[in-house]
């Protein structure tokens, strides 16, 4: 298809920016250039990249799944080249709102013993899934697990239970703990970064939701007592806040920690971190 990386950068950039303009400036190259080598690229692959209008562009399913492989590649083309200069170079390690709660300084200072000329680098991003497919991460530390044709590998660290999250002044907040029902009139609020709870009601009793876009916005709707939350206990710890009080769930199921990366590693030391992670974490299966 003769399609070069200046074909790659430049649909990458699109994607990023979302416009012809932003990924244009992005590029240190004119509109009418990007444009050009957008359409070169469709020409190659021989299918529609992006939707343009007058006023917005959006890539197609199938300029997605190009945007993300694009990015990988050329993350994993900067990092080979800079390995080539400079030796291999840390692990990046991403997570959403928690990584592993309590447990999260003494498994890095544990790897850091263990492993002291691999440094970690750990990347809180909104969506860590999409920055592992992307190349940006090379491990990430998910909650949900990712659909199979990611082409992601997937393994079982451990469970959390799961905590209410209640404004400081709910009179719930006096209980040692709280089951769903007594959550099922209330206002829930989900944030789009994290697993969705609202399927752990029967129809009859599924709460009204409201939804934020990460999980500052989430504390502040809980401690404005506009809404009541629910999360896995690593929240507790990574995210304490003033105006809301954490009580354990009796009734509803953990939610599983997981280690996600490429089936083909970004980095070398993927498969040791794997072995220390579940070793720190006391994992009870192979798996997920």
């Amino acid at each position: 298809m003769n399609v070069e990386l200046r074909h790659l950068r430049a649909l990458t950039a699109i994607g990023d920016q979302g416009t012809i303009t932003g990924a244009a400036t992005t590029l240190h190259i004119s509109q009418p250039a990007l444009s050009r080598t957008l359409e070169q690229l469709e020409n190659r692959v021989g299918v529609r990249l992006a939707q343009r209008t007058t006023r917005s562009l959006t890539l197609t399913d199938a300029g997605q799944r190009l945007y993300e492989r694009a990015h990988l590649i050329l993350h994993q083309l900067d990092d080979a080249l800079a390995e080539a200069a400079a030796g291999v170079r840390p692990l990046r390690l991403g997570f959403a709102r928690a990584a592993l709660g309590d447990r999260t300084v003494p498994v890095l200072r544990a790897w850091r013993e263990n492993h002291p000329d691999t440094p970690i680098q750990v990347h809180r991003r909104e969506d860590p899934e999409a920055a592992l497919r992307r190349g940006e991460i090379d491990a990430a530390l998910l909650r949900t697990a990712p659909a199979p044709s990611t082409g992601l590998e997937v393994r079982l660290l451990h469970r959390e239970r799961r905590l209410a999250a209640l404004p400081e002044n709910d009179p719930l907040t006096h209980h040692p703990t709280v089951r769903l029902s007594d959550l099922a009139d209330r206002s829930m609020v989900l944030c789009s970064t994290a697993p969705t709870t609202n399927d752990l009601w029967a129809d009859t009793r599924r709460p009204h939701t409201i939804e934020v876009a990460n999980v500052d916005e989430w504390l502040t709707v809980i401690a404005m007592g506009d809404a009541v939350g629910i999360t896995a206990e690593a929240t507790e710890h990574h995210h304490p806040h003033p105006g809301v009080h954490y009580v354990p769930l009796t009734d509803a199921p953990p939610v599983a920690v997981l280690l996600a990366w490429q089936r083909t590693p970004t980095h070398p030391a993927i498969p040791a971190l794997l072995t220390h992670l579940q070793r720190m974490t006391d994992t009870a299966g192979p798996g997920a």
